[in-house]
Parts: structure tokens; sequence; C-alpha cells
């Protein structure tokens, strides 16, 4: 427990800072341009985590493998495995890049975007595109430190990140009159500074084996392909069904669409425990997995549960109980904080369960159960989330959106740990061989 707090405590603080980067993003926007701005973030937003969600499933098999191959010490595989999936994540990043810019109208038509919002979105999507090899970058850089045991180092690359845009934002959309476009330039020179720093820090200082790309070998892009297409695809099942989602919400209207999207930042708050300890225990359980330590993976498990039950009804217990004071920092549009504060109290005591999936989930996939983690993910979200949504708010209208999400965490739950307890992920190798089939 000890050292799970400590190793996950620079993560969590991480990501709390990932998340202060969007909540400060969107308090200028919010306030300087209104709520149509702030949903038109909110909607590009998701459309961006959707495009890159595929790489961003392939970079979490990163930490699967290396991770494994720092525990079994293997000097030689760990230099290899990282050069084949800087060249593999790098390309995929650029062509994605490439494609989102050119189709970013098109998307958020599709969407269902309303014509208020439309033209602030595109233009705000067009230009993080450009950059998107930046926010990918040093979010890759911080995945292999924590792989090889440093979680504490990333907090500085997000930190500079935050900083810079806090200062940009309102300087970029105020003062240079850039409106939302400003938005966008000052996450790009953020993100983009921070990408250069993690990458001279850890050449330079962390002695991370990077060299200069090279084609890799035939074995390594069967292996990243074998693990990393399902866990791509299980991130484009969870990013397809927040898209999913969105165009529920659009459906209600810009003062809903407003709403939920200040309640996405309150939410990305109480969930940041569930994703900060499935990032620690994926990298605590791979290398103790590489050492085959089972005994250690059943308390890295037990002591994940513990603190994830602890914290996430402590966070939501806050924010249930300041809820439209919280909606109220982003917007001032009375219809609009009245529907975030009670997206937001509905879901606050519902995240635990959030929590126990991506626990588990870190576990198994730590051991290499890609696949496995795809199909409940897609329980999770096309079985569960998006019907559950879809119905209850053709029953309820905009007040059934939160109440077919909050069902479908408690399912979804149980269902993940039935194959933790049940499953056979504990017998899956993918560093003494990896032409075997997975279980």
């Amino acid at each position: 427990m000890k050292k799970m707090i400590l190793f996950s405590s620079p993560i969590f603080l991480t990501n709390l800072l990932q998340t202060s980067y969007q909540i400060v993003d969107s308090l200028w926007v919010g306030n300087l341009l209104g709520a149509n701005a702030l949903g038109a973030i909110a909607i590009s937003g998701t459309v961006i985590f959707t495009i890159l969600s595929f790489i961003i499933g392939l970079n979490t098999a990163a930490l699967t493998v290396l991770s494994q191959q720092k525990g079994a010490k293997n000097p030689e595989g760990l230099r290899d495995s990282l050069n084949a999936f800087v060249v593999v994540l790098g390309s995929m990043t650029i062509a994605l890049g490439i494609v989102g810019f050119f189709f970013s109208g098109a998307i958020l038509t599709w969407m269902g975007t309303p014509e208020g919002i439309l033209p602030l979105a595109t233009t705000y999507l067009k230009i993080n595109f450009i950059g998107i090899v930046f926010l990918f970058g040093y979010n890759f850089i911080a995945t292999v430190l924590r792989a090889l045991g440093d979680s504490k180092t990333p907090v500085r690359f997000v930190l500079l990140a935050v900083i810079l845009n806090t200062i940009l934002t309102p300087v970029f959309i105020h003062v240079l009159g850039f409106g939302i476009a400003g938005a966008a330039y000052s996450t790009i020179v953020s993100q983009g500074t921070a990408f250069v720093y993690g990458l001279l820090y850890s050449i330079m200082k962390a002695g991370v084996p990077f060299s200069r790309p090279r084609l890799p070998e035939t074995r390594f892009l069967k292996m990243i392909f074998k693990l990393g297409l399902p866990s791509g695809m299980s991130m484009m099942v969870i990013s397809g069904g927040v898209l999913a989602i969105m165009t529920v919400v659009t459906r209600f209207g810009e003062d809903v669409v407003a709403g939920f999207g200040a309640a996405q930042r309150l939410d990305t708050l109480i969930m940041l425990p569930a994703f900060t300890l499935g990032s620690a225990v994926n990298s605590m359980a791979g290398q103790n997995i590489g050492a085959r330590l089972w005994e250690r993976v059943t308390d890295i498990t037990r002591s994940g549960m513990i603190l994830i039950l602890i914290v996430s009804f402590s966070i939501g217990a806050l924010i249930f109980f300041n809820a439209e004071f919280l909606v109220g920092l982003f917007v001032d549009d009375p219809d609009t904080i009245a529907f975030g504060a009670f997206y937001v109290q509905t879901v606050a005591f519902f995240y635990p369960f959030l929590g126990i999936n991506f626990v588990l989930n870190g576990i198994v996939r730590a051991a290499g159960a890609m696949f496995q983690v795809f199909v409940l993910n897609t329980i999770s979200f096309w079985i569960l989330r998006y019907p559950l949504t879809f119905f209850f708010a053709g029953q309820y209208g905009e007040a059934g959106i939160p109440v077919g999400m909050v069902m479908s965490f408690v399912i979804s739950s149980l269902i993940a740990y039935g194959y933790y307890r049940f499953g056979r992920w504990r017998e899956i190798k993918i560093l003494e061989d990896g032409e075997k089939d997975t279980p």
C-alpha cells in the first residue's frame, strides 16, 4: 500500500495538472467568449480524443510491454521495443493529424453540432489537429518513464504546459484578439514546449534508450500489433462511446451542450483517482508479472481497490455539495448551470464503480489481456452506457442522460470483477513466446 501511494501520487498530480489544463482552458473560454464557445471546445475535445484514441490504446500496450521488459531485466529488448513503438505510433499520429484537419467540419456536422457552435468548434478543432503530435509526444514520454519506474518526472512536463497555457490563453484570446483560435494556439505552444523539454530530459538525464528511428524487426511489429490492436480498438470503443453519447446531448440544444461540457470538466476531477490507479497498477503489476511475482500482483489489486473506494467517495462528496458553485465557475447562464449541476450531483457517488473497472482492467491488461479488456469496454460502452443513456434520455429528456450513465457504471464493474476473478488472464505470456495465441 505504501509503495502504491508513493508511486501513484505523482501520477495523480500529473493527471490533476492535465485536468487543470483543460479546466483553465474552459474557464478562460467560457468567461471571455461565452457558453457557445465552451460548448465548442467540449465537442472538439471529444472528437480529438476519438481520433487519437487508437494511438492512445497502442500507448497503453507500450506501458505493458516496456514495464515487463524492465521487470525481466532485458535492456536489449527494452531498447528495440521502444524504437518499434516510436516508429509505429509517431507515423500514425502524423497521419491522423492530417486526416483530422481536413475532415474537421464534416465530423462536427455529422455529430449534429448546433449551428451556433459549429463555426467555433471547426476553427478550434482544425488548429488542434495541427499540433496533435505534441499532445501525443509528451504523453508517450511520460508513459515510457512510468514503465521504467519513474512516476515523478512527468509531473514537470505537465506543470510546464499548464503554466504556459494559463498565461498564454487569455493573451491569445483577449489581448491579441484571436478569439477561440487563440485558445487552440495556446494549446499547441504549451504542449509543444512540454514535448521538447520531455524529449531532451529523457535522453540527456533519464537515460531512456531512445535511438535514431529505424525500421523495427518483424517480431517487434508483431508484438506491438498483437497487443496494440486490441488495446487500440478498446480505446476506439471508449472514445466512440463518448462521441455517441455526445450525439445524444446535442439533441437538447446549446444550453445542455454547454452544461454538459462544464460538467465533464468536473467529471474528470472525480475520475482522476481511477485514471491514476489504472496507470499505476498497470506499471506495478507489469513489472511484477515480468518477474513472475504473482503474490505481489494480488497485493497490488487489493491495495488499488481500497484506495479507489476511499478516494473516489471523498472527491465525489466534495463535488456533490459544491456542484452549482463549481459549474458556475465556467458559465453564468442559469439554464446551463442548472443542467451541469444536476448531472454532476447524479453521477458523483457512482464513480467508485467506474474506478473498480479501471483498477481491475489495469491489472489484467498488465498481463497482456488486451483483447479481453477490449471486449469488456465494448460491453461497458456499447451494450450498456450508450443504449441506457439513449433510452433514458428518450424517456425523461436531458435528465435521463446521467441516469443511463450511472446504471452502466454499476453493471460494468460487476462484469469486470467477474473476469478478474474467473478469467484466464494469468496464463498469458508475452515475453517468452510472442507467437503464442492469447488465452
